[in-house]
């Protein structure tokens, strides 16, 4: 057991509050990380707001970056002294883990959302009291983490922890569903609703992999003059004629449209915005969301709904900091840097639209 300092939530919508607690060993399929960085991701902030009382105290983070301290028994994948990324847990052994789809895990709910282990345990405590953690199988906001082992990716020593922090979550999640799941031809046209670090990382893959036109549309006039720098062939505010631009910016209707605020009549827009046969997919977390199916029919409308990018980590991160060796995919460029202690000044500064991906550093 070591003495940590985490970010402590104490009921639903309460603030971050870093505190003193306590950390036990791995177990023989987890992993010791001591963070370096950690990324901030909306979903924190959402889950945070609605998580269940009866799960708080909670810590969150979801987006880590560090180096492995200690192994359990019956780890072989990573070594103490490894850079690493944390990202989402997977049992390894069920049919989507199986066809390489582990998002989609049998059990990811218990390993990731359960506000502890699969058994109901929890590494952290505090004075003796548990305190709930394992979020997306981590729990990084703070200066150590027990880890699931499947949620450890081995990166290279020389990768800037901001560049590796976001890969965890938005990072991949923006990217994978452009890679992974879309899948677009060169050439074709893709709008991305929402400039946050998932809506520019789809963007990023999509400039990537050629296609043309690419639409961002976002409220904020710097995260639209950040889609362009980033290659976007326009960017656009949100309005009341939002679907006969974007129709017009696409030569009537995009290919592709990636969804990615969570608002129902975003999505709605979005249905119109598409050309026949053209494919939606849904990101962002949030209520529901009703289609006049009839003119889903009509066009051949595809709809996907996607976690995490659809995406293996082991395998697709890697494939993301090749990317961004080649400069193509330049995350760095959404991040604002801040102290971990400052994560109230971090959550803030997300919230207002001035900063796009807060990373947290440790001294």
């Amino acid at each position: 057991m070591r003495r940590v300092r985490a970010a402590v939530v104490e009921a639903p919508g309460a603030p971050f509050t870093v505190r003193d607690a306590d950390l036990d060993d791995p177990r023989p399929g987890e992993v010791l990380v001591r963070m370096t960085a950690v990324g901030i991701c909306h979903t924190d902030l959402g889950m945070r707001d609605s998580w269940p009382r009866r799960l708080t105290p909670m810590v969150f983070g979801h987006e880590g970056v560090g180096r492995v301290e200690a192994v359990g028994a019956q780890v072989t994948g990573v070594a103490p002294g490894d850079h690493v990324c944390l990202t989402f847990a997977s049992c390894g052994a069920c049919e989507q883990c199986a066809a390489g789809h582990p998002a989609y895990c049998h059990t990811s709910r218990s390993l990731n959302l359960s506000g502890g282990r699969a058994d109901g345990t929890t590494p952290l405590s505090v004075d003796g009291t548990p305190l709930h953690a394992g979020f997306f199988g981590q729990s990084s906001f703070a200066t150590h983490a027990v880890v699931h082992e499947r949620g450890v990716v081995k990166v290279p020593d020389d990768l800037p922890e901001v560049v590796a922090a976001p890969l965890g979550c938005s990072g991949q999640t923006g990217a994978g569903t452009v890679l992974n799941r879309l899948r677009p031809r060169s050439g074709s046209s893709l709008v991305v609703l929402g400039a946050g670090g998932v809506g520019l990382s789809a963007l990023m893959a999509a400039v990537a992999v050629g296609c043309d036109p690419v639409v961002a549309v976002d409220p904020v006039a710097s995260r639209r003059a950040l889609a362009t720098e980033l290659g976007a062939t326009a960017a656009v505010a949100p309005g009341d004629t939002l679907v006969a631009t974007l129709r017009d910016l696409t030569g009537g209707g995009a290919r592709h449209v990636v969804e990615t605020t969570g608002r129902a009549e975003m999505a709605r827009q979005a249905v119109g915005a598409l050309r026949p046969r053209g494919e939606l997919a849904l990101l962002g977390l949030g209520d529901e969301v009703t289609f006049d199916v009839r003119g889903l029919l009509a066009k051949g409308v595809r709809v996907h709904g996607v976690v995490e990018g659809d995406s293996d980590p082991g395998r697709f991160l890697p494939e993301l900091v090749g990317l961004y060796r080649r400069g193509r995919f330049p995350v760095d460029r959404l991040v604002r840097t801040f102290s971990f202690d400052d994560i109230g000044a971090a959550v803030a500064a997300m919230g207002d639209g001035k900063v796009v991906k807060p990373v947290l550093t440790f001294d």
